[in-house]
């Protein structure tokens, strides 16, 4: 098949099942316009992150990676009126579109953006609330790859039993399977996957995907008691 044929499929599926919404295509349209990168998560599948979300009971979400908060939206939608996001950005130009567009979809109670590198940032979680944070119900980690085991390795010090955590673009064109390929994106992926899978306490599965967001996939895991 080809990227049209995808794209098409992807097109059908949102037009089908995503409805329109202003927020969100307002999100996209000032992320563009601020020249963000156009990876957010498509619609179809930031609606699979809140029904994810949402089949978990979420209260606590823990976003690592905000870009311009498209996906943000779709997980904090997801969460009761007493809930609470926590997303990680590394550029503080992204946050500032970010806060914008969480504003606008009249989520910035439920959110909180915390601008710097994210292992910092989770370091600090870790230690608030005398080193006994409440943990995340639900984790999705979409940020730089390199560092995706220690995100892996954070998330897990952050969650609890029965928690879920999805690992974003893991499958990296296909690359993921060359155990010889030196691309860090992909040797970071590689090692999150190896951690992921012989850690006693994860569950984990991956899934490729085609779409508008070209050939990727995802991992998801959940924590074990």
């Amino acid at each position: 098949m080809s990227q049209q044929q995808w794209n098409s499929v992807d097109d059908y599926f949102t037009g089908l099942l995503v409805p329109h919404d202003d927020a969100l295509t307002a999100a996209l349209r000032d992320s563009e316009a601020a020249g963000l990168p156009r990876i957010s998560v498509a619609p179809n599948q930031g609606k699979l992150l809140h029904l994810l979300a949402l089949t978990q009971g979420a209260r606590r979400i823990l976003e690592i990676g905000t870009l311009g908060g498209y996906s943000t939206i779709w997980l904090a939608r997801a969460l009761p009126a007493d809930g609470r996001l926590i997303t990680l950005e590394y550029q503080p130009e992204h946050a500032e579109v970010a806060r914008g567009n969480l504003a606008r979809a009249g989520l910035d109670k439920l959110t909180e953006i915390r601008v710097g590198p994210a292992l910092e940032s989770l370091a600090v979680l870790a230690a608030e609330h005398g080193g006994n944070p409440a943990p995340f119900d639900f984790v999705f980690i979409d940020a730089d790859k390199v560092n995706n085991p220690h995100y892996v390795e954070w998330a897990l010090k952050l969650t609890r039993p029965g928690s879920l955590i999805v690992l974003d673009n893991v499958v990296r064109g296909g690359a993921v399977a060359d155990p010889d390929d030196t691309d860090p994106g992909v040797r970071g992926t590689r090692a999150a996957l190896d951690l992921m899978a012989r850690h006693p306490k994860l569950s984990t599965t991956a899934v490729q995907t085609v779409g508008t967001k070209g050939y990727d996939g995802f991992a998801l895991a959940r924590v074990l008691d």
